[in-house]
């Protein structure tokens, strides 16, 4: 098995950041609600338990059951979690007199504690709490305080059961790093050994082991997951695995060819199917978000369906489902609310009667991109920008036409396009534009016009899970706003969205 570290969520923003920095260490972790604590079997070598939006003197705040864990494995809680353990264990959590949000420094460090070894007397820490530990049980010893907060870091006596007030998995705690290389690899034993190329190895003697000889099939399009995924199945089970790429007539100028284009030679038995008219009289006459969503999927799903009854004993559905997607699509009391459905995760209808295989469901975005270079993939397809399973069919807000459509591609052309010619789309994590169900006045030559409004998109980001708006140059943006008025019937004013995320979505849909 696999070693792991388990991280245990609460609710906390930071949650997936926690885990992504026990990642940077290469050493695999995973993330499971509080009320869904998974067997404590050898393979765990250490759980963390994370902050929360709650309080713990709140009637309905999680409480987890850690009569498997505390004592028996190392455990480091953050915030709520170290408060959890005081609360619970005889001491006294009140609402702080001096709340501490943002950036303070540890007045007091135990360096002797082998959570703190390398960790500065006076380091920068971020704190995020309203709460705070007013007295501590008394097999508890203090490790670290700050100028406002006494019990900032505490260690069970004789047992490795560790609590800190601050969040060492964010950015500003300065040498957070150091705090959780203390416990994953130092305390927890963990090895390092959890790389691109082990992933690779890992997986694909799974896959084998899970699939054998049946036949797989899966929709690819033209991304990064669905190409890393199918690129590891092909090298598990070869040409028993049958790709299919759909054109729903909602993709960018020219790419239902160009993907084609680019799979050519890399032995994955793809056939492409041009469904554009089944997929727009799917969406006649729906403008809401999720129902244009539902009816992409419903009209998706049926027509893999029939492709996929093309292929004599196929048993498996082949998914390219990435970590984010199963975080924002899993909803418990609690942590991580659904924020909107995701086109791969959810399961399948009944007629389908496919198992599905997902082997990128564990890793995060980047990650899916360093198993891609190790496995050979082109370049011009690993540093594509993701683009979502709906295609511009949420990016034109409100209903859907083939007019709209094909005023949202051309300006959608001209902005990726600039952004490549200027060498700025590998500084932009993801790029859009927006097709507003809105229009307003303008001039052109002596006439007034009327016509359709345009959002420019641009983030940076790692993941996905947070993104902040690029600061594109000002000269660049006139270029492609002239271009776009110039070149594109219909519209007559460009905007740059400055939103990040939280608290707006990368899409406007």
């Amino acid at each position: 098995m696999q070693e792991t570290i388990l991280i245990l969520d609460f609710g906390s923003q930071y949650t997936q950041l926690i885990a992504r920095r026990v990642r940077e260490l290469s050493v695999y972790c995973e993330i499971h609600p509080f009320n869904k604590i998974p067997e404590i079997t050898t393979h765990i070598k250490g759980v963390i338990l994370s902050g929360s939006p709650f309080s713990v003197r709140d009637e309905n705040s999680p409480y987890p059951d850690l009569s498997a864990i505390k004592g028996k494995v190392p455990l480091l809680a953050i915030c709520y979690g170290a408060q959890f353990l005081a609360q619970n264990f005889g001491g006294e959590v009140r609402a702080s007199q001096i709340r501490e949000y943002g950036r303070a420094n540890l007045g007091y460090v135990d360096s002797t504690n082998s959570l703190l070894t390398g960790i500065s007397n006076g380091s920068q820490v971020w704190m995020s709490h309203g709460d705070t530990i007013l007295a501590k049980p008394e097999s508890f010893d203090i490790i670290a305080s700050t100028a406002d907060v006494e019990i900032a870091g505490f260690q069970v006596r004789e047992e490795e059961t560790w609590g800190i007030q601050f969040h060492p998995e964010v950015y500003h705690s300065t040498e957070g790093s150091t705090l959780l290389h203390n416990f994953v690899v130092t305390i927890c034993g963990c090895s390092q050994l959890w790389t691109p190329a082990s992933f690779i190895e890992t997986t694909v003697h799974e896959l084998k082991e899970l699939i054998g000889n049946d036949r797989v099939v899966m929709g690819l399009s033209g991304g990064v997951d669905s190409t890393v995924a199918a690129v590891l199945l092909h090298k598990a089970i070869g040409t028993n695995l049958h790709c299919i790429f759909v054109n729903n007539g909602l993709l960018r100028k020219n790419e239902y060819h160009q993907v084609l284009e680019s799979y050519k030679n890399m032995g994955l038995n793809i056939k492409g199917v041009d469904a554009t008219d089944a997929f727009l009289k799917g969406l006649e006459g729906l403008s809401e978000p999720e129902q244009k969503r539902k009816a992409i999927g419903r009209t998706f799903i049926e027509v893999f369906d029939h492709e996929a009854h093309l292929i004599t004993n196929v048993s498996w559905l082949g998914q390219g489902t990435i970590y984010p997607d199963v975080i924002e699509s899993i909803s418990v009391n609690g942590p991580s609310a659904t924020i909107k459905s995701h086109h791969n995760v959810g399961g399948l209808p009944d007629f389908m009667k496919l198992k599905v295989v997902e082997p990128l469901k564990s890793l995060f975005k980047d990650e899916v991109r360093k198993v891609g270079f190790s496995l050979g993939i082109s370049e011009n397809i690993l540093n594509r920008h993701p683009f979502p399973g709906p295609g511009l069919g949420i990016r034109i807000l409100g209903d859907i036409t083939p007019e709209k459509i094909a005023i949202l591609q051309e300006a959608d052309n001209i902005f990726i396009e600039g952004l490549k010619s200027a060498q700025l789309y590998h500084q932009v994590w993801q790029a859009a534009v927006i097709l507003l169900p809105v229009k307003s006045v303008g001039v052109m030559g002596d006439e007034r016009t009327y016509d359709n409004v345009i959002a420019l998109r641009a983030v940076g980001s790692t993941d996905g899970m947070t993104a902040d708006w690029s600061h594109l140059p000002y000269e660049f943006l006139a270029k492609v706003s002239n271009d776009i008025i110039n070149r594109v019937k219909g519209v007559n004013r460009v905007v740059y969205d400055i939103s990040s995320k939280p608290p707006a979505t990368i899409e406007w849909e």
